[in-house]
């Protein structure tokens, strides 16, 4: 293995990790939809004029097509509209994180059923222990005592949901579609992904928009970093390595995420969730040992 394809896992969780940073940013300016509709399209702008730059090969037949935009509308329609619904609420990104950090676990629970992947008594191990680092990393650092249930799972319904949508994306992908050109692909991914959360955001926001500077920033960021450069190597990763190896990598979200926090805002990091921190890592390097 080269040095470039060991150091893929840390630049993918480094680079997904400023997602909900790049949320943080933008959603007082505009709706999560919304927010999201106009990223859906700039991404397709930009990955189509690369696309055709590089002469890129387009899927094969319309088959191919099919499951390639069934993968875009899980892993980036499901997926990101319930973590920028779920934040808009109220939900802090924590928490949103530790949901969606359930994927690894689940991922292993159906890797074996759909896929075929044998998952060993380590990794179950690994993916346990990194469950439980992200709970404390997370817990430490988030209270939500005081919110009645009915308010507090208005909240966590749409992360669920992002849940199960990159939990699917993630398993459909390497089922049935493990190897496609990465620059036509996403643009593939992205239209039916475009369309379909354009319609919902017609009839349910305003979509309005102040453009403001940290606006624009947050867009940049999220359309070329996340939605080019993070969803690329995620592409990479399921192309090369089993579901639960890449499963697994998310564990290192919600800690990456908080040290990105620190340095930015200043966020203070208590002794608990910096042992967190090494419990998911831990976690993590036994799911990736298995």
């Amino acid at each position: 293995m080269s040095a470039l394809s060991r150091l893929l896992p840390l630049f993918f969780v480094l680079l997904w990790s400023t997602g909900f940073i790049g949320a943080k940013y933008g959603l007082p300016y505009a709706e999560p939809l919304t927010f999201l509709v106009t990223r859906y399209a700039l991404v397709i702008a930009l990955m189509t004029l690369v696309a055709l730059a590089m002469r890129a090969p387009w899927p094969a037949n319309a088959r191919e097509a099919a499951h390639i935009a069934v993968t875009g509308l899980l892993l980036h329609g499901i997926y990101l509209s319930g973590v920028f619904i779920s934040i808009d609420r109220g939900l802090p990104a924590g928490i949103s994180a530790l949901v969606v950090g359930m994927q690894p676990l689940l991922t292993g629970a159906l890797a074996g059923l759909l896929l075929g992947e044998r998952v060993s008594r380590r990794q179950w191990m690994g993916l346990a222990l990194g469950f439980g680092g992200v709970a404390l990393v997370v817990g430490s650092k988030a209270s939500v005592d005081s919110l009645a249930p009915e308010t507090l799972w208005h909240m966590v319904m749409p992360a669920v949901a992002a849940l199960f949508g990159i939990t699917a994306g993630t398993l459909y992908q390497k089922r049935f579609c493990p190897r496609f050109d990465l620059r036509t692909g996403s643009v593939v991914q992205f239209l039916p992904t475009l369309a379909v959360s354009a319609i919902i955001a017609l009839n349910t926001e305003t979509m309005h928009i102040e453009w403001t500077g940290d606006f624009i920033f947050a867009l940049g960021w999220l359309v070329v970093v996340l939605s080019v450069g993070a969803v690329s190597l995620l592409g990479l990763l399921i192309r090369s390595g089993s579901a639960v190896n890449v499963a697994s990598l998310f564990y290192l979200t919600p800690p990456a995420t908080a040290l990105i926090a620190w340095a930015m805002f200043d966020e203070r990091l208590s002794a608990l969730a910096i042992a967190g921190m090494g419990v998911a890592v831990g976690g993590v390097w036994l799911a990736r040992k298995g």
